[in-house]
């Protein structure tokens, strides 16, 4: 077996094998109730900061860039639920319950805090305080960036229709970039990913580190995502099972192979890095053998003395 494929096997063993002694399953169930619970105060928080700026299509940028990766029979209903709550008027940005909405939202951001630290086999050596401010943090770039993204879907489209005007030998090339949404949020997931395997857990990792582990996250949520949406239409019956909670188990299952695939990828890179620091251990050749220099005897001091006679 080549030497790559010898490695990609113990790494990809000690990844499932770490995963499943640290309570990968756990923690995976953990990550996606936090995640249910957090989207919600989420996107209050943000809708109500991004009013404040002036950025009035937040809510619907965000729940299109949410929503538009998980399958449509997750996605529908859990959308219109958010649509609903977002519409109901509230007070202005520095109300209690925003703020105790940017709190609940970061609790998402502390799950996968906890999850990443795990996966990666470190302690938290940082004070509580200083965790959740980080997560905090998260929440808010997260906010700014969906805010930002909303300005462009109004002016990238009325930039693009004026460039067509005056160019229109480009209207193949801008045809390509007005469908710009779909790169982006895949760019967008990416640089999700890659600034949370930085980040969050304890301990400092370098890019290279961690891209092989969002790389393979990637792979497996839309392989998971296709395999859950043939699952939902061919065999599954959720009503059957759950009545009225129905949709929110879906959701649940849905978010838990999310969670347990995002730890998984955190758990490939904790291997990689672990044969990376013995290198020798598995891919060092055997050292030939040295050949033995020939050894003149040693003779006692009187072995050239004549041997005494008589």
């Amino acid at each position: 077996m080549p030497a790559f494929l010898r490695m990609l096997y113990k790494v990809a063993f000690d990844a499932l094998y770490h995963f499943t002694e640290d309570d990968g399953w756990a923690m995976a169930s953990h990550v996606a109730l936090s995640a249910l619970l957090a989207v919600f105060p989420f996107l209050i928080f943000g809708t109500a900061l991004a009013g404040f700026v002036g950025a009035d299509q937040f809510s619907a940028t965000a729940i299109h860039i949410i929503f538009d990766t998980w399958p449509e029979a997750i996605a529908k209903p859990l959308s219109e639920q958010v649509v609903q709550v977002l519409t109901m008027p509230r007070g202005g940005l520095l109300t209690i319950s925003v703020l105790a909405a940017a709190y609940f939202a970061s609790n998402g951001v502390e799950a996968l805090r906890i999850s990443l630290n795990r996966a990666y086999r470190v302690s938290e050596t940082r004070p509580w305080y200083l965790t959740r401010l980080l997560s905090l943090g998260y929440v808010l770039c997260a906010v700014l960036v969906f805010a930002v993204l909303s300005v462009l879907l109004v002016a990238v489209p009325v930039g693009l229709a004026f460039a067509e005007k005056l160019f229109p030998w480009l209207k193949n090339a801008l045809a390509a970039i007005s469908s710009w949404r779909i790169y982006g949020t895949l760019l967008l997931l990416a640089a999700g990913l890659i600034f949370s395997h930085l980040g969050l857990p304890a301990g400092k990792r370098r890019i290279l580190d961690v891209l092989p582990g969002v790389f393979l996250t990637l792979v497996l949520w839309l392989i998971g995502a296709l395999i859950f949406a043939s699952y939902l239409a061919t065999f599954a019956n959720y009503a059957a099972t759950y009545a009225g909670l129905a949709s929110v188990m879906i959701i649940l299952v849905f978010l838990y192979m999310v969670g347990a695939i995002f730890m998984i990828g955190a758990e490939f890179n904790a291997a990689m890095l672990k044969f990376h620091v013995q290198p020798s251990q598995y891919f060092a050749e055997p050292a030939a053998a040295t050949p033995v220099a020939a050894v003149e005897p040693v003779l006692p001091s009187n072995a050239n003395e004549p041997a005494d006679v008589g």
